[in-house]
Formats: C-alpha cells, structure tokens, sequence
C-alpha cells in the first residue's frame, strides 16, 4: 500500500538526516571540520593508497634465521629425549641443516634412532597420499652416530608458516597505531608486501615492523658469570647473552628461556608508582604464570635475566616468589619506546627478522590525478542520468534523482561510520550501486506505466507497479549481493574493497529506490487539488 503512517515517516526521515549528517564532514577539509561543535560528526572517509598515496614496503624473511632458530630449538629436543631415555652421548652438535649425534655406548644406537624418531612430525596431506617428513633422522657413517636432518619439504613448510605468522604479527602491529586501512599481503614464499595509505615518513613503521620483539625470562647461571666463561668454556646449555642499550655488560643465562615469548598474554605501558618512569607491565597465560611461579619460588634470592632479541633488558634479583602471573619491566625506556614495545609484545613476536628490499612513499598525484578524473567523470555522468531520467519520467524522473541523492549520501556515510577505506575499486562499486539504484527506478516506472495501459486507475496503477517491481528488483539485488559476499569472502585488497562498496550500494539502493521514492510519490498524490478527476501520472 502507498500509506505511510506516521512513524514510517518520521523513521524515513530520520535515516535520511542521520545519513547526510555522518556523510557531511566528507565534503568538508578537516581543518573546517575540525572547527565544528563536538555533538556533529567528525570522521572523514578512509581512502586507499591509490587515491591519497602513502607508504609501500616490501619485505624479506631470513630464512636462515628460520633454519637455524629450528636447528637450536631441535637440539634442546633432542638433548632432552636422549636424557629421558638415559642415553649417554659424548657430542651433539650442529652443522648447517644437520645434528650430528655421537653416542657414548655405541650399542645404544637402535634405542636412540627409536627415541628420535619421535620427533618427527608428519606434514602434507595424509588422505592425497602427499604426506612426508619434516626431519629425517637416521644412523650415521661411524658406529653410535646419529645424523638428524632438516628435509627439503619441511623447511618449505616451516617457511610457509613462518610468513603466514609473519602477515598476522604485522597487521596486528600496524592495526595498533590505530589504522584499519592498512594492507598486508604475502608475496612469493618469504616476501610480505605492507601498503600504509597516509603515511609518509616510514621510519617509525619500519622500527615497529623490523623488530622481532621475541620476550623470553631466563635463569642466570648461579655461580660462573660471563667474564669467566669466556677464559674457560661456555657450561653445556648455557649462552652469553649482551645487555641492551644503556644496560651494558654481559649475563651468562640458561638457554632454554624459563618461560617464552608465547606464553604471554598481554602488555602495557605504564609508569612506575615509585618513581614514575616508564614501563611495561605484562602479563602472563595461564601456562606461563603456572611456570614463572614456580620458578620464582624455588629461586629467591637468585637473578633472573628479561631477554629481548637476544639482549638483556634487565636482570632482577627474585626478592619474593611472583604468583600472580604478572609483572613489570622496567629500563632505558622512554614514553615513546614503551608504547612501541608493548605493542610489539602484545601482537607477538615475529619468527624471523624482517628486511626491507624495496621502499617507496607513494606521492598524493596518482590520487589526485584518479579524484580530479573521477570528479568529471562523475559530474558528466551524474548531468546525463539527470537529464535523461527527468526526460524519460517528468516529475517522477525528478523523485528518482532525490533518490539516487539519498542513495549516495546513505553509503558514503554508512562507509565512514564503519571505518572502510575508499580506493579506485570502490569508487567502481559507487558507480555500479547508482546504475542498480536507476535500475530500480526503472523498472518501477516501466511496471506502474504497463498497469496504466491496463486500464488501472493511477493510484491502483502506481500501487501495483511498486508492489509487483519489488519482487523482480528483490531477486536482481540479491544474485548481486552473493557475488559480493563471495568476492568479499575469497578475495583480497582492492577486490574486498569493490565488495564492500558494492554491497553498501546494494542495501542503500533498496531503500532509496524503493522506500523514499515510494514516499515522495504518495506525498505527491496527497498534494493533488481535489475535485479535478483522476489523477495524471507523469510517467
């Protein structure tokens, strides 16, 4: 029915204001913007990197650190496993992609090989038959000798996960700056690529993203400091560590971490309450704070050493066992450093380090270039859909433009309030959501005219056109809003971004095409001066 009562009205209304009031400051620089009451919206449209520029980093992982990360933590495995089994072993070292095993009981070799192989973990896909090893481990050439190596496969695929793990620790670093436009993507097996619209001096994002951040707590060796160890040996599972910037010295640590970077739940900055100096404070997971508690209480009185990257922060004697499974770091810190590292803590380390092969800073005149063009674009297509649609409908053609008005208002206002990021794409899906919006419009005109020649007089006429549009405009929108979601569900980067602007479109069309025009429609019909006859529709 073409009535609206008086609440539809009134929430039709609303929406309409609502949408022109978030959509406004778009029009707006933000220095006017900016100048505004606090009650009126603020935000501004997000726009990629091709319409504003901003900066592109190319990334590399160190695959080496990455085998030989794996290599440390294989030996600690299988130091411990021959240990378990009570296997004695005169050496165990490591040489490129290979541990070599010198047992001291040669006779014990076939027990070991067993025990080993225990480590091993199968990767691939064991229902396709692609299923392999990830280390092979076999006897060596002389009698009690083991050889556990690293195979071609599996440092493919600790490579692979390496920079997935890599992608999600640098999007949840760039997304704590407070951005959501960002883009990360994996280029190649080792290479991520990062697009940072807006910004153009990197330096602070590359000392964000070129950090690992690997937090680990170590025990200090109880009785040989590190001096000593470099004039006599090294003790068997220790490692001298440096200290960090304006730490200085040197520690001896066990290094098999206490308790790892991975076990940490959360991080952030604060201030001492003694002397108000930066910090971090931390807390662990469940598992962590289980083993630091534990520590702690059987060694009060001893340090233990805070490593970062392989640098110790700070070495702190244990005055009392911690068991809540929190603390504090304190150091050289600084207001700035301390928001950064807590931010690195709190997304996770990164598995290797990451280096920059490429860098641009993508100036604002590709953008400027794409808006200018598009503004014409826009202005002369907009000039003919006017035209043509108040040519081809009268005063109808007249509510179907204040329609597509609202329309546009309606997503770029929707698309400011969610955060989304306008890009080339984008403005593509703009684009297409106004062709759908006339579409719309179209079809209702051309059904209310088809019951006109029916003989139906023109409320009946104008009634069914809508009623019986709907339906075939219901099922066009919704075969496009599934290819949308798909593209949106498989897709990435500029393909999401059409996505998202396309199904805006949709939702927003709907309700200009269909709710406000019906409206202005039957608000017209009321204003027609009673007593002339039927009705004309200028259709």
């Amino acid at each position: 029915m073409l009535h609206f009562s008086r609440w539809k009205i009134i929430a039709i209304v609303a929406t309409c204001l609502a949408g022109l009031l978030f959509a406004l400051p778009n029009f707006f620089s933000e220095e006017t913007v900016n100048k505004w009451p606090t009650w009126v919206p603020h935000k501004h449209l997000n726009l990629g990197l091709d319409l504003q520029g901003g900066a592109h980093l190319l990334l590399a992982m160190d695959q080496e650190e990455i085998k030989k990360d794996w290599m440390t933590n294989l030996r600690d495995s299988a130091r411990r496993t021959l240990r378990d089994a009570k296997i004695g072993y005169s050496a165990l070292g490591i040489q490129g992609t290979k541990l070599n095993i010198k047992l001291t009981k040669p006779e014990d070799r076939d027990t070991a090989l067993k025990e080993l192989r225990k480590l091993v973990q199968p990767i691939g896909n064991v229902m396709l038959g692609s299923s392999t090893d990830d280390i092979s481990v076999k006897a060596g050439d002389d009698a009690g000798s083991i050889e556990v190596a690293l195979t071609e496969q599996g440092i493919k695929h600790r490579v692979s996960g390496a920079a997935a793990s890599s992608i999600e620790t640098v999007d949840r670093r760039i997304n704590g700056l407070g951005t959501s436009e960002s883009t990360v993507v994996r280029q190649g097996t080792d290479r991520i690529l990062i697009q940072f619209p807006g910004l153009q001096d990197t330096a602070e994002l590359k000392k964000l993203i070129g950090e690992t951040a690997k937090l680990s707590f170590h025990e200090v060796h109880p009785s040989t400091s590190a001096e000593d160890a470099k004039l006599t040996a090294t003790p068997p599972g220790f490692k001298i560590y440096a200290g960090a910037e304006g730490e200085g010295g040197e520690y001896l640590l066990r290094e098999t971490p206490v308790v790892p970077g991975e076990d940490l739940a959360d991080s952030q900055p604060g201030f001492d309450h003694r002397d108000g100096q930066p910090v971090i404070n931390f807390r662990f997971n469940q598992a962590g704070a289980r083993k630091f508690g534990a520590f702690t209480k059987e060694n009060v009185g001893r340090p233990f050493a805070i490593v970062l990257d392989d640098k110790v922060l700070s070495a702190p004697v244990i005055r009392e066992a911690i068991l809540g499974g929190s603390g504090q770091i304190s150091g050289n810190f600084t207001v700035d450093s301390t928001n950064r590292l807590a931010v690195q803590l709190r997304s996770g380390a990164l598995p290797t380090k990451l280096t920059v092969v490429e860098e641009r800073t993508v100036g604002p005149s590709l953008g400027a270039d794409s808006i200018s063009s598009g503004k014409m674009a826009g202005v002369i297509g907009g000039i003919a859909v006017v035209v043509l649609t108040i040519l081809a409908y009268g005063t109808f053609g007249i509510f179907a433009v204040v329609g597509l008005v609202v329309h546009l208002i309606l997503t770029l206002a929707i698309m400011t309030v969610m955060g989304s990021t306008l890009t080339l794409p984008g403005i593509a899906g703009l684009v297409l959501g106004v062709a759908m919006a006339v579409d719309a419009n179209v079809l209702i005109y051309e059904r209310i005219r088809e019951e006109l020649r029916a003989g139906k007089p023109a409320v009946s006429a104008i009634d069914a056109g809508f009623q019986r549009a709907f339906i075939t405009i219901a099922d066009s929108q919704l075969t496009t809003l599934a290819c949308a979601l798909i593209m949106f569900w498989l897709g990435s980067g500029p393909i999401r971004g059409f996505a998202v602007t396309l199904t805006i479109g949709i939702l927003t069309s709907i309700f200009a095409s269909v709710t406000v025009v019906r409206l202005l429609i039957w608000q017209w019909i009321k204003a027609q001066p009673k007593g002339r006859g039927a009705i004309s529709v200028p259709v």
